[in-house]
Parts: C-alpha cells; sequence; structure tokens
C-alpha cells in the first residue's frame, strides 16, 4: 500500500485487490471512504481537495442553471459509482449526467450497466494527478463525452469508435452551448462569489436565447 498527501487531496494506492473487495470496500467504506477507482485489480482511495470539490461543483451549478433556463431534461447522478464486473473496472466521476438518455433511467433507483446506458455526459475536475487513469474506463464503459477542467482550461473531449477520446470545440450533449461563453464564465470565479456567478451565467442565458 501506498499513500500520498498534498494540496490537492490524500492518495491511497492498493495493488492486487480481487473484485469481491473491491465491492466489500464500496459498501464497508460507506459516504465517507472518498472516492474509489478500480482497474483489474488497482485501487485508488482518493479524500478530494477543497478546490477539486468547489470547481467540479460549480461546473455542475453551470450546467444544471443552462439546463433549468432551457427546459432540458436531465438526470444528475453526480458521483454515483459506475462499475461493470465484465470489465473488471470501477469509477466514481466528479459529476454525471443522463440527458438524451435521461427517460431510459428516470425511475431507477439503480444502475446496472450491463443493461443501462452510461451517463451521457461526465465531468472531470483535474487538480492532481491521479495513480489510476480514469479516461480509459470512461472509455471501457462506453460515456460519449467528457468536460475535463484543471482549474484553468475546459476541454470537451468525445468518445470515438476506436475507444479514444479526441478533443472538441462543441458539446454534443448540449450543441447549441457556445463552449467558450461556458469557459469564460468559468474563467471569472476568481472575481465574484459564487452565487454571483451562477445569477451571471444564468442572466447570459436568458440573453443569448431571449428567454423571458
Amino acid at each position: 500500500m501506498s499513500s500520498v498527501s498534498s494540496a490537492a487531496g490524500r492518495h491511497t494506492f492498493l495493488e492486487n485487490i480481487r473484485w469481491p473487495t473491491y465491492l466489500a470496500l464500496l459498501a464497508d467504506l460507506g459516504e465517507h471512504r472518498g472516492r474509489l477507482t478500480y482497474d483489474r485489480g488497482r485501487l485508488e482511495i482518493v479524500s478530494p481537495s477543497k478546490k477539486h470539490e468547489h470547481l467540479k461543483k460549480l461546473v455542475g451549478r453551470l450546467i444544471e442553471a443552462f439546463t433549468e433556463e432551457l427546459d432540458i431534461e436531465i438526470q444528475s447522478v453526480s458521483s454515483t459509482t459506475l462499475n461493470r464486473e465484465d470489465l473488471d473496472r470501477g469509477v466514481e466521476a466528479d459529476e454525471c449526467y443522463y440527458v438524451q438518455n435521461e427517460a431510459a433511467v428516470r425511475d431507477k433507483e439503480e444502475i446496472d450497466l450491463t443493461r443501462d446506458p452510461p451517463p451521457d455526459l461526465v465531468v472531470e475536475t483535474e487538480v492532481s494527478r491521479r495513480l489510476i487513469p480514469r479516461i480509459p474506463i470512461y472509455a471501457a464503459m462506453g460515456v460519449p463525452e467528457i468536460w475535463r477542467y484543471d482549474g484553468e482550461k475546459l476541454r470537451v473531449c468525445h468518445l470515438q469508435e476506436g475507444g479514444e477520446y479526441v478533443e472538441a470545440e462543441r458539446s454534443k450533449v448540449f450543441p447549441m452551448l457556445p463552449m467558450q461563453e461556458f469557459a469564460r464564465h468559468l474563467a471569472r470565479r476568481r472575481g465574484m462569489s459564487e452565487t454571483q456567478l451562477v445569477r451571471s451565467f444564468r442572466n447570459w442565458v436568458r440573453r443569448h436565447f431571449k428567454l423571458a
């Protein structure tokens, strides 16, 4: 076992962990266990930093403000555990959403990725280096779009047929949203409070889309 602490959070890394042990840890450690990433026997447990949690929540609040104003049906599943035994992999996103597939999971209490679609959009806040790469896990699960935000730059990445993500200028999940404008509002986070920032973005959406 190895453990590393930094301003970006605490990382614990384990090897030779069997799938049943991973599932047992998910159950036994409960809500305060941190975020678990599992990849074919390797396990990383991260206790996120304040910066990490603030940034991921801020991106999420802007997404939710946008969908509320445009009356877009979504289901937020936040850091729900996404895992598949057949892939021997599991991950917990910073934020994730069903949009195009919202109706398919609306009434489900639990998601089974062997039967149900993966989230349409995952948000990854990358303020520290992960010991286990998470992007390949999302690719294996078929997540079609990831927004990667490091506190400075927002990147939109689309999954290709070959299983790789490529960076794009626009979102396929929200094709009407100018991503440069979304990123511009995120960049203003140092000059105003969170409430002010969300209100400013919401007002921009109303003006841009000429909403009453």
